[in-house]
């Protein structure tokens, strides 16, 4: 058995009917140029013939009254529970239909009794396309290392028709030989051991930080949070049910403006997320006077730590002030974001973990007494960003035009948004409950802004 982590525990004690929390994936293919109307529906049959099944695939949270929850690997792993096949009907086959059957998908928990996974294959979409959905248990693995294990199973050119299912591969972490896994076992005791004078230090330098912006004597070295205003169409109590949108950007308009304004690709995902919200906002009659505050996950890996579950942090950050420029909109978010690089750098990982921690907890435990609707919430949505594979990938030949990712929402916010970038383009994956009003249109928004922000900066001299 395999102890969870206290930030994986935290993923099964948040979980509700209403509330699931497993990350998801939507790839979009084209069939490969001869190939039958029966090309999609071979692929679920290979997959049915990959019955072996590899760690993290082949586990099953075991709960006991005596000791933590652990992961205890399965007898057997029954594929038919997990692998599906689907056709859309004609006339039901375009991209709104396609998202509206996803989102069902995505909607309900997955069964603890078995491993925490499942794929399906979609197919008859318009054009000779089909999609592949798959989610995964958040204590599986968080969105950086979904995206990585699925770019893993593909291939890079088209003549490369080796079929490698995501719960084949051999992952870093879960197959170690019993040597191995002793000598892991005194590195993590000795990590503990040592970690835990970085996160008492750590924690008071931000706890430090923190009481520095509250009492305004820093400006945006971190953002504050339950501080947002709850009186907003965009967060309250989290209840059953979703809609699933998205928006996309190309990889190429998205580099001219980042280097006329020598900005991050961050900095102008944010500036248009935050002129699509104040629009959707203001269409909500919501006029809000102080920034939007979003809680944005950062990842705490070293660099080449490949190792599974979760290893992040959350943390608030406050976009733009009220304004009409996206300029003057870009040069806000790329302050606000300096000082979140200056606390990602200055405080141990470990604090920050440990902050994600209880400032969830707090948050979750509002979620389970329904105060939601009336307490302040954490921040106004989060927003992630997930670096994806930078050229095109296929599988069996078929060539994925899209990959989107699905993530899940967080206590008392109604929409959660992922940014994902893959070979050429910039994906923005808007999952919410169905009650928020018109998903449809904030991802329009979206678009939109960013159009906005192409005008404003390469259709007028550069400015500082």
């Amino acid at each position: 058995m395999r102890t969870l982590s206290l930030l994986d525990l935290g993923f099964f004690i948040a979980e509700t009917q209403a509330s699931p929390k497993h990350v998801g994936g939507l790839l979009i293919c084209k069939r490969p140029p001869k190939s039958s109307a029966t090309f999609a529906k071979s692929i679920y049959r290979d997959f049915l013939t990959h019955t072996e099944v590899k760690a993290p695939f082949n586990r099953v949270i075991h709960f006991s009254l005596s000791a933590l929850p652990q992961w205890k690997a399965a007898k057997t792993v029954d594929l038919t529970q997990h692998v599906f096949y689907h056709q859309l009907p004609a006339g039901s086959n375009d991209r709104a239909a396609l998202y509206q059957f996803v989102a069902d998908l995505h909607a309900p928990m997955l069964d603890r009794s078995r491993p925490l996974w499942a794929i399906h294959v979609i197919d008859g979409l318009e054009n000779g396309r089909f999609a592949l959905y798959q989610k995964m248990h958040h204590a599986y693995a968080d969105g950086v290392t979904m995206a990585r294990w699925t770019a893993e199973g593909l291939t890079s050119t088209p003549d490369d028709t080796t079929l490698t299912p995501i719960w084949t591969q051999s992952h870093a972490g879960h197959g170690a030989h019993a040597q191995k896994r002793k000598q892991e076992i005194f590195q993590t005791l000795w990590k503990e051991l040592t970690s835990n004078g970085r996160r008492v230090l750590g924690l008071g330098r931000l706890t430090a930080m923190l009481a520095l912006e509250s009492f305004t004597l820093t400006k945006n070295a971190i953002a504050l949070p339950f501080v947002s205003s709850a009186k907003t169409p965009l967060t309250g109590q989290v209840t059953a049910g979703r809609q699933f949108a998205t928006a996309a950007v190309s990889m190429e308009r998205v580099n001219r403006v980042r280097q006329r304004t020598r900005s991050t690709l961050n900095h102008v995902a944010l500036t248009c997320l935050d002129g699509a919200l104040r629009h959707y906002l203001d269409d909500q009659g919501v006029h809000l006077k102080r920034p939007i505050t979003i809680q944005m996950p950062v990842n705490l890996r070293q660099e080449g730590e490949k190792t599974a579950g979760n290893k992040i942090g959350i943390i608030q950050v406050e976009l733009s002030p009220p304004t009409d420029d996206p300029y003057v909109r870009l040069r806000n978010i790329g302050f606000s974001l300096r000082g979140v690089r200056t606390l990602v750098d200055r405080v141990a990982p470990e604090a920050i973990e440990s902050y994600t921690i209880v400032s969830g907890l707090v948050a979750q435990i509002a979620e389970v007494l329904k105060l939601s609707n009336t307490l302040p919430p954490m921040g106004n949505t989060l927003v992630s960003n997930v670096p994806g594979p930078k050229e095109h990938l296929y599988i069996k030949g078929a060539l994925m035009e899209e990959m989107h990712p699905i993530s899940t929402l967080p206590p008392s916010n109604l929409l959660n948004i992922t940014l994902f970038s893959y070979a050429d383009q910039l994906f923005f994956g808007l999952i919410a409950t169905e009650e928020l009003p018109d998903l449809q249109r904030l991802s329009h928004y979206v678009s939109e802004a960013f159009r906005e922000l192409e005008a404003c900066v390469l259709d007028t001299p550069a400015r500082p």
